[in-house]
């Protein structure tokens, strides 16, 4: 009976298909490939350089380039999304929980890798561990949050405006653990959640 609340609960729901969208084959995006060729037109091997080590801000890219950028890669992941779809035939597709319909994980899985992309432009650190690696609770917070602004949260927002601001002051290259996980951000993940496992369930 437990489980089956837990599948009603649309926090819960929401949680296990970005879990699941987050393990499928090629939806991780390595943050230095990809700052790498998306930069080497516009930028010299030293901005590019300075940019994977540090931020694409620090090294002084302007915000002009990086929208640019940002909608370029926005166009390419769009025109690509049949290719995420090819996944359904790879090994990964069938480790899917039962209460995760296929094409919902792949749909998230190619809103995932759009959003660490545009994380990435936006100096935001690497948002996933080694491939092999699980899903941390601040990763999938901050996760969350974004997809809670692509679906127009203004709590969401302002959520991820704070946490932005907590790493700048502390120039920190991971994300605040405490303040995404236990803190004052955290309430607002909950409800960001709830109410995208709502949607999830519309649209389903």
């Amino acid at each position: 009976m437990k489980q089956g609340k837990e599948v009603e609960n649309p926090e819960s729901r929401f949680f296990a298909v970005l879990l699941a969208a987050a393990k499928l084959p090629g939806v991780r995006i390595n943050r230095e490939a990809y700052l790498r060729s998306a930069l080497a037109r516009h930028c010299s091997e030293e901005e590019i350089r300075r940019a994977i080590e540090e931020t694409p801000a620090a090294a002084g890219i302007t915000v002009e380039l990086l929208d640019k950028v940002a909608n370029d890669s926005i166009r390419y992941e769009t025109a690509k999304v049949s290719a995420l779809s090819a996944a359904a035939g790879m090994p990964g597709i069938f480790a899917l929980p039962a209460t995760v319909p296929a094409d919902l994980a792949q749909y998230v899985g190619h809103m995932l890798r759009i959003a660490q992309k545009l994380a990435y432009l936006y100096s935001w650190p690497d948002l996933f561990a080694d491939e092999g690696e699980g899903v941390d609770d601040a990763t999938m917070s901050v996760l969350t949050l974004f997809f809670g602004v692509m679906f127009g949260t203004q709590s969401a927002n302002v959520a991820v405006g704070k946490v932005a601001g907590m790493m700048s002051k502390q120039v920190a290259k991971k994300l605040p653990q405490k303040a995404l996980t236990k803190g004052v951000i955290y309430p607002i993940v909950k409800k960001s959640a709830a109410y995208l496992g709502v949607q999830m369930t519309k649209q389903s």
